[in-house]
């Protein structure tokens, strides 16, 4: 068996049984980025095969905080599937994660298929049908989340679950890289950040995501919902915590986490 096909198969086992495994770059000490992402392409590739629906990408590690936190110095990306999505208003049940943790984003909805290689700014624009805030759990199957690059990639970006709300809001008008946002915990601010954190702009972290996946023959489609990067570090998620982001000119979004 590669290691592709294997390593997928242990990150979806450990996914199942709540079960956390040792990094691959411990267990495939010369684990490449491409076969990080190849084995990434493989586990969603055998959810979509078992009933599961692509509804869109995250964008992951694109600002310094969240690069600082885990030790890595470049972006990844991941997928999202349907039952990943939660509504705004639902409480997402932490049973469902092994070692969660929340981050603040910009999502971008599309209305036009983007795909690289030369993806520029003003195509992620005309592509973008409009914007809300977006609450982000990632969660790793890694132990003690002691990743390496290649292990986030592979392990579907640490991505889990989303949550969208807001109001659709057009970009016209729109200064992405100034919008603020400050972030609150059981009603107490904990955190506050801008665009600008997200690759210079969450415009060009969309850019960037399409053209990281036309290398692999993937297009972000119309109708998707983009997750375009953590405007401030990642926080540990405990049992009872509410989560609420609010971001000037596109509303608020609020989660809140029950066993």
């Amino acid at each position: 068996m590669s290691i592709v096909q294997e390593a997928a198969s242990r990150l979806l086992e450990a996914e199942e049984t709540k079960n956390v495994i040792e990094p691959l770059t411990v267990s495939y000490p010369g684990i490449t980025v491409d076969e990080a992402y190849y084995t990434q392409l493989e586990l969603i590739r055998r959810k979509v095969d078992n009933g599961g629906i692509i509804v869109g990408k995250k964008i992951g590690a694109t600002s310094k905080a969240i690069q600082n936190m885990f030790g890595v110095n470049q972006p990844d990306y991941g997928h999202l599937l349907a039952d990943m999505m939660y509504v705004e208003g639902e409480t997402i049940p932490l049973d469902h994660f092994i070692q969660p943790k929340v981050e603040f984003e910009i999502a971008f909805i599309l209305k036009k298929d983007l795909k690289g290689p030369h993806v520029s700014i003003l195509d992620v624009v005309e592509a973008t049908d409009y914007i809300v805030p977006a609450i982000e759990v990632i969660d790793s199957r890694i132990a003690d989340w002691k990743i390496k690059f290649e292990d986030t990639v592979a392990d579907n970006g640490s991505s889990a679950a989303a949550m969208i709300g807001g109001k659709p809001t057009k970009l016209e008008g729109i200064d992405l890289k100034h919008i603020g946002m400050v972030a609150y915990r059981n009603g107490e601010m904990i955190d506050s950040g801008a665009g600008a954190a997200v690759l210079g702009s969450p415009l060009r972290s969309v850019a960037w995501l399409a053209n990281s996946l036309g290398k692999y023959d993937v297009a972000l489609k119309a109708g998707e919902i983009v997750l375009s990067g953590a405007l401030t570090s990642a926080i540990e998620v405990k049992d009872g915590d509410t989560y609420r982001a609010e971001f000037a000119h596109i509303g608020s979004v609020t989660a809140t986490f029950k066993r």
